[in-house]
């Protein structure tokens, strides 16, 4: 679907899915502001620190564009949708829906050292003005190894395959995916700032080739790893992307 213009957020997105949108990109005039918690707190309590934080830089409700969780585990597809659910319920009410569509773009993952009790916010993303003249800033969402739009274990690119070819096979989809959701936010691999791995199995083989070597020049950054599984049971593989200028950390 072509990009979508959220009226009262400054930024345009990526429709994807009832969860999330595949990525965000700001509007003219604003720039996308990353923050990550050094302490994550209950992903209800979340929105709350988030509200906090727009209400001191000036900017409504509308401007959060991108959220970040961690759970404790991965879920079953049924588990899935019920906690997705809960999830957009919330985004429901505080207003950010567009036409029906949910234009916040989000990555879940659930780490395997020292994982959370319960579901709880990591990161989050909103914008707020900046010179007319700075470049777009974005953020892809986190994905997996399934088509876009689908949500059924079926689809599961290599199913049960965790060899390092099958796990080559699934990190080559999710690198087409990012690229495909770069090029429907009107970015390029040259304009990414973090690229995030999500996968509990080894990257090293991957990197050369696979990762960085389709990175381009924003190979120079390096890739993040971390030791965590994507949000559903059996997905093996995950990967977002950011081109920010101004990225912080909440300690």
């Amino acid at each position: 679907m072509p990009l979508k213009v959220h009226p009262r957020g400054n930024y345009l997105f990526l429709p994807g899915i009832a969860p999330y949108s595949c990525g965000v990109v700001s509007s003219p005039g604003f720039e996308i502001v990353h923050l990550t918690l050094q302490k994550p707190v209950a992903w209800r309590a979340g929105f709350q620190q988030i509200a906090r934080i727009l209400a001191t830089d000036q900017r409504p409700p509308q401007a959060l564009c991108s959220i970040s969780l961690r759970i404790p585990a991965p879920l079953t597809f049924p588990g899935f949708a019920e906690f997705n659910a809960a999830y957009t319920a919330v985004l429901r009410d505080w207003d950010l829906f567009v036409d029906e569509i949910n234009p916040v773009a989000r990555t879940n993952v659930a780490p395997v050292v020292a994982p959370p009790t319960e579901p709880v916010l990591y990161a989050f993303a909103y914008t707020r003005p900046c010179p007319t003249d700075q470049p777009a800033t974005f953020v892809v969402a986190g994905a997996g190894e399934l088509p876009e739009g689908q949500l059924s274990r079926d689809a599961i690119v290599s199913l049960t395959d965790v060899s390092p070819a099958g796990i080559a096979r699934k990190a080559r989809f999710v690198m087409d995916l990012m690229e495909h959701r770069l090029n429907g936010l009107g970015a390029s691999w040259s304009a990414v700032t973090t690229a995030n791995l999500y996968t509990v199995h080894s990257v090293a083989p991957l990197l050369p080739e696979v990762i960085l070597g389709r990175m381009g020049a924003a190979a120079i950054h390096g890739a993040v790893w971390h030791y965590s599984r994507p949000p559903i049971e059996e997905i093996e593989f995950e990967m977002d992307f950011c081109g920010t200028r101004t990225s912080r950390r909440l300690v």
